[in-house]
């Protein structure tokens, strides 16, 4: 074949791009030397630190066996052993990470860390027990921040693969009910145990119509996950878009052109949240928010004298889930 030619075909391979969502999970345990925090792309990496038999690399490989849905990294942390939990955990609420997991399920374990996540209040943390009856003392604090599963087997960390399977889609994208973990097993239950563990607003894994899926979405608090997603989204993002602005601008004049920059902002962030599912939309398909900015001349003179501006408001309707339906029908003789 001839080498002359006026034409160049060149090809090449696009890998997919991993999602990050609301951020890392971070395994939460203890060694007898400690680790600082340290990010894991693959289990490669993490056998490199941590033998397979030992309850970080479990935890990681369930992390990390969610096939396309697995998260692009997680991370690492561990207080020596002897050392008080409590002593540990403020630790790691300057580290970047979003979701926890421990490798303790002990009641004692889950609580120190169920109430630190609660205090901090812009993180969420997973747990798993076999226990009812410590789930029903972990119901009775009422975490808004923690999720507890209900497994008959936690060592292969059902709670981690849930977050593996979830935790990497945009906020307010998604349910975390309905959603299948690799390498757990279905529980069966019965209507009445399975009542029971969703009264204590726990979640479990079983099978519907031939598919394994998990039970529920909430917290302990009885509030749904992606609820909890979507305000902390809310918050980190205008709280990020507006710091930019501010960062970027030689300044943002205290009249209504400031004002507006500001409030663009904010509908920028909102715009992006309607396209990732969080917001609901009215008859005519139209998002479901607004936002509501104070001109210079309805704000508090004082406010303007110390150069703050609080004027700004927004508002919108979640589109939340459908997880239960009731059809109704008429057989006509």
């Amino acid at each position: 074949m001839s080498n002359i030619n006026d034409v160049s075909v060149v090809i090449d391979i696009q890998r997919p791009t991993p999602i990050i969502g609301m951020g890392k999970p971070l395994i939460i345990g203890s060694s007898a030397n400690g680790q600082d925090y340290k990010v894991y792309s693959d289990l490669e990496a993490v056998k490199e630190d941590h033998a397979t038999n030992t309850e970080v690399y479990k935890a990681a490989f369930a992390l990390f066996n969610q096939g396309d849905h697995s998260p692009e990294s997680i991370a690492v942390m561990l207080y020596k052993t002897g050392d008080v939990i409590t002593d540990f955990l403020p630790t790691i609420f300057n580290k970047d990470w979003y979701y926890a997991v421990s490798t303790s399920s002990t009641l004692a374990n889950i609580t120190a860390i169920a109430d630190a996540v609660d205090a901090d209040d812009s993180r969420l943390f997973f747990a798993s027990t076999s226990s009812l009856e410590d789930l029903g003392k972990i119901h009775a604090k009422n975490y808004k921040r923690t999720v507890m599963m209900y497994h008959e087997d936690t060592s292969n960390y059902p709670e981690a693969a849930w977050i593996g399977r979830a935790g990497s889609a945009p906020a307010g994208s998604l349910t975390w009910k309905f959603k299948t973990l690799n390498g757990i097993k279905p529980l069966e239950l019965s209507k009445t145990e399975l009542e029971q563990i969703h009264a204590m607003n726990a979640n479990t894994y079983v099978t519907k119509a031939g598919d394994n899926v998990t039970s529920e979405g909430k917290t302990v608090s009885g509030e749904y996950i992606d609820i909890i997603q979507s305000q902390d989204y809310l918050v980190q993002s205008i709280n990020f878009a507006v710091q930019k602005l501010f960062n970027r601008s030689d300044k943002v004049s205290y009249d209504n052109n400031g004002i507006a920059q500001i409030e663009s902002e904010v509908k920028t962030v909102l715009n992006r949240a309607d396209l990732n599912g969080m917001i609901a939309h009215d008859d005519d398909n139209l998002p479901l928010y607004s936002t509501d900015f104070k001109s210079r001349s309805q704000v508090d003179p004082a406010d303007r004298e110390k150069r703050e501006y609080n004027g700004g408001t927004f508002t919108f309707e979640l589109a939340g889930a459908i997880h239960k339906t009731k059809i109704k029908g008429l057989i006509k003789l």
